[in-house]
């Protein structure tokens, strides 16, 4: 993927149901002017039908910044701008399938959908089986390898595999330079940050971090953070696990960290909470959520050290249906407020 100075990208309104395309987001090097974000995703191991009732900048060196839906002005210390959709897709468990799996085709159709509404970020590991794979194989097929951002992970408990389990990521994503590349849930993170560290020396690795999930290891991370020297970190956070909020995000903002967020909807339990449920009215009418999907997901992107969400879906009609989700108006801190107290009564 091209690190470029100034890059303006288009809402499929056709996707969306929006009347007029509008710019997602135009950088340059000192102003962000974002008209409209925008989100995709997911689901998990439920039907979410059944239970639906109806990049702040990111200093990586070229620096990412999420875009706003609404029409506002930001001021940045860029040094290159790249601009990226607030929700990205993550492939545990969805895209762990054969090249020859007959459900090959519904994968294609759910990447098709993500970047036609402008998807960027594919976040994979070799943890998740043939994800990578599987991944690397149909972007080629769409000759769609100018729009992803790729990040992926080292996963291996001995530090002497690391260099090649990088140069396999490599192969299977069938990217020379990949954008993002983590230390996944810091296992033997001292080792496979002097990897990374050399990848990133040599150009083959643009962007480097560190993973957690689950609301692990969070008092590690935050020690790394503080001590090591990297672009991202990736961690949960979701209405109801909010412990990130106490420490980690805001030291993030400090740091000047990229902040990706996994697990939003707790692998399909939070839908699990609302099934059969509707939408509070203020919902609807305040921030036009159509689903509980929108509702959670517009939580998450509302926080200001956010920058990237990445739930996976199997689904195409997921995915487009998820993207409204950045579309329209965001919450207040007040209204954060509320949808949590609301949510956790449920």
């Amino acid at each position: 993927m091209r690190i470029n100075v100034k890059i303006c990208r288009y809402l499929p309104t056709k996707a969306l149901g929006i009347q007029d395309d509008a710019p997602l987001a135009l950088l340059s090097y000192q102003k962000l002017t974002c008209h409209r974000g925008y989100v995709v995703q997911t689901i998990n191991m439920l039907n979410r039908r059944s239970v639906m009732s109806g990049l702040a900048t990111l200093p990586l060196t070229a620096q990412i910044a999420r875009a706003e839906p609404s029409p506002q002005r930001r001021r940045l210390a860029l040094k290159s701008g790249l601009a990226l959709p607030v929700i990205g897709m993550g492939t545990w468990l969805t895209f762990n399938i054969p090249l020859d799996d007959p459900e090959l085709a519904a994968r294609k159709t759910v990447l098709e959908a993500f970047f036609r509404a402008g998807g960027g970020m594919i976040d994979s590991s070799p943890m998740y089986g043939k994800s990578e794979k599987v991944i690397g194989h149909l972007i080629k097929g769409l000759g769609a390898q100018e729009k992803l951002f790729s990040t992926t992970k080292i996963w291996t408990p001995l530090a002497s595999n690391g260099p090649n389990q990088l140069a396999q990521s490599h192969e299977l994503w069938h990217e020379p330079t990949l954008d993002l590349v983590k230390v996944h849930n810091l296992l033997r993170w001292q080792e496979h940050l002097k990897t990374l560290r050399s990848a990133k020396d040599a150009g083959t690795v643009r962007y480097i971090g560190l993973t957690t999930s689950h609301g692990r290891r969070h008092e590690t991370l935050e020690s790394l953070m503080r001590s090591e020297v990297v672009d991202a970190v990736q961690l949960t956070y979701n209405i109801l696990d909010r412990e990130a909020e106490k420490r980690l995000l805001p030291l993030a903002e400090e740091k000047g960290l990229a902040v990706i967020i996994n697990r939003p909807f707790r692998t399909g339990q939070l839908f699990e909470r609302v099934q059969g449920k509707d939408l509070p009215d203020w919902a609807v009418s305040e921030l036009g959520c159509q689903s509980w999907a929108e509702y959670l997901l517009k939580f998450i992107i509302s926080h200001p050290a956010v920058h990237c969400v990445i739930p996976a879906t199997r689904r195409a009609d997921h995915m487009i249906e998820n993207m409204r989700a950045g579309t329209g108006t965001l919450p207040s801190a007040d209204m954060r407020e509320k949808m949590a107290r609301y949510f956790e009564s449920l």
